[in-house]
């Protein structure tokens, strides 16, 4: 035996699973933030082209922004930020739904 307890396989275990518990939030942030950040500025592009008023394009469009910054800070580890931003995002793009 090489000297280490099941208490040390166990740690070692555990470690491995947060790293990628972490490794998974990063990349469901990242990418859950660039797809609603795509339906956004997609949004807001269909918006601008017809009657809408003016505050319907431009809420989606900063519903986007915050969604893009939360992909940025989903890549860089801030998930918690990130899920937050993703919340605030969509709930601007979803006021400015309400505008039109």
């Amino acid at each position: 035996m090489d000297g280490r307890g099941d208490s040390e396989l166990s740690e070692s275990d555990d470690f491995d699973d947060l790293a990628l518990d972490a490794r998974r939030a990063r990349w469901t942030a990242l990418l859950t933030g660039a797809v609603l950040a795509l339906a956004g500025v997609a949004a807001a592009a269909l918006r601008a082209t017809g009657s809408a008023p003016v505050l319907v394009p431009a809420a989606y469009a900063v519903g986007a922004a915050l969604c893009a910054l939360a992909a940025v800070l989903g890549s860089r580890g801030r998930t918690r930020r990130a899920l937050w931003l993703l919340v605030v995002g969509a709930m601007v793009m979803a006021l400015g739904d309400q505008f039109d």
